[in-house]
């Protein structure tokens, strides 16, 4: 795995290969470039007005069935030539999945159904990363590094996370600092399909012209519950609840750009793993 990854990169010309590179030779263990083209995991997310303060906000739940990354997660605080902005990650991880950019934006992934090409969902995983092998475009989570690095706006935000070529179809959700300022992003490799807020996400097309194969569990039915909590959920995480909760849940995050805020707490198969932090 280690091997493909690190092959793949430098035939796409990955502006952070170098530094994927500099961590796998300073951690000196197998996985660093695997776990940076690692798209496995699934989410629930929502966006919509703060019902506590001004602005709008991000709710997010990330699900990853990697033990460790509930222990070990991060909220690192990265400078950029736009701002700065707190990314919720893990040492030795270069892309961004869940952060938020005081007055500019908030943002996370979740990743959509796969792509039915066959009768065979293995035959047709097999398939997709044949088809990623060819394309050099960004992978999602750089892709969203490089919209926090560069982008002054949730305007320039949406425009970039909208017209970017991706190497495989993703979800955006993005969040601004004015009340209506939400949406998320339903990207295929080439083309985009905007749904404004307030509205959740899971891990299925909300557009009826899309399909696959469902990634992870219960996503409808994680949909329907953050749909009906996230209006008047607080920052004690209290919409955190089954189905959105569940055995792979690693992350949970409610993110304000407007206020600057951003709660997050990491979680283990048995339950949180850290201390809510509030920053």
């Amino acid at each position: 795995g280690d091997a493909l990854s690190r092959r793949w990169l430098r035939q796409a010309a990955n502006p952070y290969a170098c530094e994927i590179a500099s961590l796998a030779e300073r951690v000196r263990i197998p996985g660093v470039y695997l776990l940076n083209l690692s798209y496995e995991w699934t989410c629930t997310t929502a966006v919509g007005a703060d019902p506590i303060r001004a602005g709008n906000r991000m709710l997010r739940s990330l699900d990853w069935p990697l033990a460790g990354l509930g222990r070990n997660l991060v909220v690192a605080r990265h400078e950029a030539d736009a701002g700065p902005y707190l990314s919720c990650t893990w040492p030795g991880f270069s892309g961004v999945a869940t952060a938020m950019a005081p007055m500019r934006f908030s943002a996370a992934i979740n990743q959509p159904p796969m792509r039915r090409y066959t009768s065979s969902p293995a035959l047709d995983w097999l398939f997709g990363r044949f088809v990623v092998w060819r394309r050099h475009a960004l992978p999602p989570a750089h892709l969203l590094r490089e919209v926090f690095e560069t982008c002054r706006s949730f305007a320039e935000a949406k425009t970039k996370l909208v017209e970017t070529p991706l190497c495989v179809p993703a979800f955006f959700t993005l969040s601004g600092t004015d009340e209506g300022d939400g949406c998320v992003i339903e990207r295929t490799r080439d083309d985009a399909f905007v749904h404004a807020g307030p509205i959740a996400a899971a891990n299925h097309w909300l557009d009826p012209r899309l399909g696959g194969w469902p990634r992870g569990a219960d996503s409808v039915e994680r949909r329907a519950e953050m749909t009906a909590r996230a209006p008047q959920a607080g920052d004690d995480l209290s919409w955190l609840v089954p189905p959105i909760l569940n055995a792979t849940t690693r992350l949970a995050a409610v993110a304000n750009a407007r206020a600057g805020t951003l709660v997050v707490r990491g979680f283990e198969a048995d339950g949180p793993a850290t201390a809510l932090l509030t920053v």
